[in-house]
C-alpha cells in the first residue's frame, strides 16, 4: 500500500523547477482555501435563521471532532510526509509531523460533508466539499501530502459529520444558548442599528 501511495504521489507532486505560475496557484489552493470553512460556518450564522444557527453550530462541532480524531491518529500512528523520507520535492514549509490524514481536508470536508447532511445547506456543503478537491490536489502537488492522506481525510471527516448529527440534539441546544448571548452582547451597536440580526 505504502508504494502504491508513493507512486501515486511521485505522479502528482510538482517537478524540480515547476511553472512559476502553477506553483503560485497550488501554494494559494494549498494554504489559503481551508479558510473557507471558518467563512461559511460566519455566513451561515451572520445571515441565517435560528435554524441556520444551529446547523453551522452542528457543523462547527463536527470540524472539532474530526481535528480532534485526526490529531489523535497522528499520535498514534506516525506516517512521515514525504519530504521527511526525500521523496519528491517540497515547495512550502511545514513541520514534519504525521501526515496522515490531511488536516486541512479533513477540516473543510468535515463541515462541508455536516451541511450536506442538511437539506437546508445541502448546496452549500456540495460547494465546499467540491472546493477542498483542487485543495487535495495542491498540498500533494507542493509536497506535503500523499494521495491516500486525502482518503483519510475523507474518512475522519465523514465519521464525524455523522456523529454530530446523530448528538446534535444534546449539544446543540446549550452551545445555540451560549452563542446567542455572545453574538448579542458583541454585535449589540450593529443589532440596533438594524445591521445585522438578533
Amino acid at each position: 500500500m505504502q508504494n502504491f501511495n508513493e507512486t501515486l504521489f511521485l505522479l502528482v507532486n510538482a517537478p524540480e523547477h515547476p511553472n512559476a505560475t502553477l506553483l503560485w496557484i497550488s501554494t494559494v489552493l494549498a494554504n489559503q482555501t481551508v479558510w473557507l470553512a471558518p467563512l461559511a460556518l460566519l455566513a451561515g450564522w451572520f445571515v441565517g435563521t435560528d435554524k441556520t444557527r444551529k446547523l453551522m453550530l452542528e457543523a462547527t462541532g463536527s470540524g472539532l471532532v474530526s481535528l480532534l480524531l485526526a490529531q489523535a491518529i497522528g499520535l498514534l500512528w506516525h506516517h512521515p510526509r514525504p519530504f521527511a523520507l526525500g521523496l519528491g520535492h517540497q515547495f512550502i514549509p511545514h513541520a514534519a509531523d504525521a501526515s496522515f490524514p490531511s488536516d486541512h481536508l479533513t477540516l473543510i470536508w468535515s463541515i462541508a460533508f455536516s451541511f450536506m447532511l442538511h437539506q437546508r445547506t445541502r448546496a452549500a456543503g456540495v460547494a465546499l466539499a467540491l472546493l477542498g478537491l483542487p485543495m487535495a490536489w495542491a498540498r500533494i502537488y507542493v509536497g506535503v501530502h500523499y494521495p491516500l492522506d486525502m482518503l483519510g481525510a475523507a474518512l475522519v471527516a465523514g465519521f464525524s459529520a455523522y456523529l454530530c448529527m446523530r448528538e446534535a440534539p444534546w449539544f446543540v441546544g446549550p452551545a445555540f444558548a451560549w452563542a446567542s448571548t455572545v453574538h448579542q452582547k458583541i454585535c449589540a451597536p450593529f443589532i440596533r442599528q438594524g445591521w445585522m440580526r438578533k
